[in-house]
């Protein structure tokens, strides 16, 4: 299965702490793990503010998502499109923009994020460490 995977979890990821439910699909192999673009310029943001659960080394953590092997998925102008056909569940343009790219692309996308949640092709798998 082709799994896009939101920042949050791809954080935890990077910090060991990914909720059991989570772990599964990364360690399948048959899943492909995508992140975006997006989740890069997230974080290199977020960390920039000074957010304290973003507080990491956005060139390590992007080199470490590819020497891991995970596939980056760029945003393209399709993607920024298929956000007009979103209903407007989540405000947050970062979460849009991977809602979009999971639809574009035949993709699920992974997340911690209830509202996110509500679009389609997503997987919910909650926020605990279970």
């Amino acid at each position: 299965m082709k799994l896009l995977i939101d920042t949050h979890l791809l954080l935890r990821a990077a910090a060991n702490t990914l909720p059991k439910k989570a772990a599964a699909y990364f360690l399948d192999d048959e899943n492909e793990l995508y992140f975006s673009s997006a989740s890069i310029w997230e974080i290199v943001i977020k960390n920039s503010l000074g957010r304290p659960d973003f507080q990491i080394d956005p060139f390590l953590f992007y080199k470490g998502l590819l020497d891991n092997g995970y596939t980056e998925l760029y945003i393209t102008s399709q993607h920024t499109l298929m956000i007009a056909d979103l209903p407007m569940f989540h405000k947050d343009p970062f979460d849009r923009i991977l809602a979009a790219q999971a639809k574009a692309e035949g993709a699920w996308l992974l997340t911690t994020d209830n509202v996110l949640s509500d679009y389609p092709q997503t997987i919910f798998i909650g926020h605990s460490a279970s």
